[in-house]
């Protein structure tokens, strides 16, 4: 502890939910082992899942970061398994928040907060003890630009922005189309709105607002916040890219998904996951296996059981099926027998990065959250773009139509159901046609856009540096 006490102490805080934690630990951990930092990870233990206490009470965690454990809370008599997500979020922060002033004393105040988009409480906590608080958003610079411009979209529009005859401009960036817009803004008179409205009309509070994004990726959101007059006006706290910061699997030497991929060959298996929580329905469910079949690709499926609750039903219950879920008892029958040639079917959960940069792995179906998205660009693996909540859409319409890399089934109108006749025509486009092999490159460019950006030197780092210089200089002064 004596050789960490000479290093400048921040301290990071996450929203529950492994979309929010994996990033602002991946930010924790470069801060520790690439810059010298020592950090305390404030952990919001109040109904954490079974995926999140593994990951943070991890024995593979470096040196020099630690995890602060805030105490739970009862909050059952404010929230029930209906309550959205950004609501029950939002509440869970501001009840387990309550001791955070004492907490921070106790670590003896540290040189600044690194927070999420949902953690906006700690903005006046940390104004009174005088420490700088960061944004780090988690999610893509376009989301940002848009989420800017949503309190002056909300005082100009009365009507539901899902009713606009137009999509919505945002300053600089492309029109977000009103079917795209995520979940939480869709009905204005709910909670979830406003509190999705509450946090991000309090960025500008924000000392400044790191990305998990690297310039060369968005440069159109990019240069429209650093430079539009509407942000400048706002007036938008210095943004700085400093990703991609993904989780990096070490792979297991029995993992069965990677001795099967390793016999598979060059680009030809189709990796189809939906994130730490995602699920379908059972009639969608239904349509993707006899898609992947009709198909005749190989494929690795990451299976859950279907379900048609509610996205927040899932969100917080993560890694916690893992033993009870038996695919044959939600796949067609017959299908694992008569695919069993050119697919692998795992339960649950696989170990998504290592599957993504394995050369085998030829494209990916993916519900497009953002960690996944740099994740699948970071190894140079295009998309099937399959969206289910939150900003999703967002991102799927982004990855299909400014960056190339991806290809968006069409539902059957009405139904909100993609048949396994387009799911065909999409898995052979991407692996067989011409217009896979152009996402590919595509794709492969990315990948060596977001090396060149994470090293010595490279844009994301050297923002990164920037952002935490002053620490360094302070922490020499005081030594």
């Amino acid at each position: 502890m004596a050789a960490e006490t000479n290093k400048p102490h921040v301290a990071v805080l996450s929203s529950p939910g492994m979309g929010h934690i994996i990033p602002l630990l991946e930010l924790a951990k470069c801060l520790v082992i690439d810059h010298g930092i020592h950090v305390s990870f404030l952990n919001i233990t109040t109904e954490a899942s079974t995926a999140q206490i593994q990951l943070l009470h991890s024995p593979t965690l470096p040196l020099g970061l630690d995890v602060v454990d805030i105490p739970a809370v009862d909050i059952s008599a404010l929230v029930s398994d209906d309550t959205p997500i950004v609501a029950r979020l939002s509440i869970n922060v501001e009840e387990s928040l309550k001791p955070l002033k004492s907490i921070l004393i106790a670590l003896g105040k540290p040189q600044a907060l690194f927070i999420d988009l949902f953690c906006t409480q700690a903005f006046d906590v940390c104004k009174e003890l005088s420490i700088p608080t960061f944004t780090f958003s988690t999610p893509s610079t376009s989301f940002l630009a848009f989420c800017l411009y949503l309190p002056t979209l909300d005082r100009e529009v009365e009507c539901e922005f899902i009713d606009l005859p137009e999509p919505v401009q945002v300053p600089g960036c492309s029109p977000v189309r009103t079917e795209d817009l995520l979940d939480q803004v869709r009905n204005r008179k709910i909670d979830e709105y406003k509190w999705f409205l509450f946090h991000i009309s309090r960025l500008p509070m924000s000392d400044g607002i790191l990305l998990n994004s690297w310039e060369d990726f968005e440069p159109t959101s990019h240069e429209a916040i650093r430079k539009h007059p509407f942000y400048k006006q706002i007036p938008t706290p210095p943004v700085f890219p400093v990703g991609p910061l993904i989780k990096h699997d070490k792979p297991e030497l029995d993992n069965e998904c990677l001795a099967w991929l390793d016999k598979q060959p060059l680009n030809s298996v189709l990796f189809v996951a939906l994130g730490s929580g995602g699920t379908l329905s059972a009639a969608q469910l239904t349509e993707l296996a006899w898609g992947l079949e009709l198909s005749q690709q190989r494929f690795l499926l990451v299976a859950r059981k279907p379900t048609d609750a509610s996205a927040s039903a899932t969100f917080f219950n993560v890694g916690e099926d893992i033993n009870v879920n038996d695919p044959k008892a939600y796949l067609p029958d017959g299908f694992l027998k008569r695919t069993k040639e050119v697919g692998l079917v795992v339960p649950t959960w696989a170990q998504q990065v290592s599957v993504l940069q394995h050369p085998s792995t030829g494209a990916f179906l993916s519900h497009c959250g953002w960690n996944s998205t740099l994740e699948s660009m970071t190894h140079g693996v295009p998309m099937i773009a399959w969206p289910l909540y939150a900003e999703q859409r967002m991102n799927a319409t982004m990855l299909v139509e400014e960056v190339g890399v991806a290809v968006k089934p069409v539902g059957i109108p009405g139904k909100g159901v993609v048949d396994r006749e387009e799911i065909e025509r999409v898995v052979r486009l991407v692996l067989e046609g011409e217009e896979g092999n152009v996402m590919r490159r595509k794709a492969r460019e990315q990948k060596m856009s977001a090396v060149k950006a994470l090293e010595f030197g490279g844009s994301s780092h050297e923002l990164l540096s920037s952002v935490i210089k002053e620490w360094k200089i302070e922490k020499e002064i005081s030594v």
